[in-house]
């Protein structure tokens, strides 16, 4: 049976190209499975996230509602973050990150090609992308 990471995985590699191709502009950011049953889609687009893009990225989803509840939502305050691109908007910023085993925070300090490097107090580490599980831009302003 796959884990939750593994279907989540399997969701974002079978939505987001159909979304971003359906509906031009519209970056498919993350996946996430909230229950067995449920999943939230994050998007951006240049012109912002509104009620009627939501509704057009369900309309393109349309077959998944035979087996999920499809949430489709605009990024937010705490981002989510999952590749290189991602990751490179965000350099200088503190970020938190979950992989199979451990979780982080620290600062952005560089986005590669196959890894993010995080700062912290006592050093750097390097994430490789496919080890990330859960990465979200933290609020400064809500004292995360």
């Amino acid at each position: 049976m796959a884990t939750t990471h593994e279907r989540e995985r399997q969701l974002q590699r079978e939505i987001a190209p159909k979304v971003e191709h359906d509906l031009p502009g519209v970056d498919v950011l993350a996946v996430e499975l909230l229950t067995p049953s449920r999943f939230c889609v994050y998007v951006d687009h240049p012109d912002g996230v509104d009620h009627a893009l939501c509704g057009r990225v369900t309309d393109v989803l349309r077959d998944y509602l035979r087996d999920y509840t499809v949430d489709v939502s605009s990024p937010g305050i705490e981002r989510p973050l999952r590749r290189q691109d991602h990751f490179a908007a965000v350099v200088g910023q503190r970020v938190k990150l979950r992989t199979p085993a451990k979780r982080l925070r620290g600062t952005v300090l560089a986005a590669g090609p196959d890894a993010v490097r995080l700062g912290f107090d006592e050093g750097e580490t390097e994430i490789p992308y496919g080890e990330i599980v859960r990465a979200n831009l933290i609020d400064e302003g809500m004292g995360s």
